[in-house]
């Protein structure tokens, strides 16, 4: 049973250097569309973030904007979205893209996409949620990070016991499979933890 509905994707409002970053961002939107996952993104309308947004919008599907108050003007905000929440902050923004999203998908960008990448597996680590969070790894542009953190697990800075379960894909056509078949393995652990749970009693 899938249960992703809704897609946190966090890439960056500026294009980069590489055109087939803009591509993986318009397809991805395509994919989101066609299989009826709302997006949830950061509610800009320029670089990675527009592309993505507007791909979704028009191929028929649905978006939720979620922008800081004081990133409206500089980001642009997108109007066109189904629904555009304006935060306070970048604290309540990040918390309402975590709760309305049942997977993360990060695409190229920058510091910020970066900082809400690593909060989001800073939680997954301490047991704080089990949802997907793949690294759509265009044209191996998050292979420093995976070189990061393979070198933190051989000096024993992510231990056995605090594992990051991080997904890849190199093709934006993978992207969901890959998501669906993590958040089912996750559903099936749940399901097992709560038979033992049972059985123990």
């Amino acid at each position: 049973m899938n249960k992703i509905k809704t897609v946190c994707v966090y890439c960056g409002s500026g294009p980069g250097t590489n055109p087939h970053f803009v591509e993986a961002a318009i397809g991805l939107g395509k994919v989101l569309a066609e299989n009826g996952i709302r997006l949830v993104y950061g509610g800009g309308s320029i670089g990675l973030m527009g592309a993505v947004a507007t791909s979704v919008l028009d191929h028929g599907g649905t978006v939720t904007g979620i922008i800081p108050d004081f990133l409206t003007t500089r980001e642009n905000a997108l109007k066109r979205v189904q629904e555009m929440i304006v935060t306070p902050d970048m604290h309540e923004r990040k918390r309402l893209m975590f709760e309305r999203s049942d997977a993360f998908v990060a695409l190229p960008g920058g510091i910020g996409t970066l900082e809400e990448l690593v909060e989001q597996l800073t939680w997954q680590q301490l047991g704080r949620h089990a949802k997907p969070i793949l690294l759509a790894n265009i044209d191996g542009f998050w292979e420093p990070l995976l070189a990061l953190l393979a070198h933190m697990r051989a000096t024993q800075f992510i231990r056995q016991t605090l594992a990051v379960e991080i997904l890849k894909a190199e093709r934006v056509e993978d992207i969901l499979p890959r998501l669906r078949s993590a958040a089912a393995r996750a559903e099936q652990g749940a399901e097992d933890m709560a038979t033992e749970i049972v059985r123990r009693l």
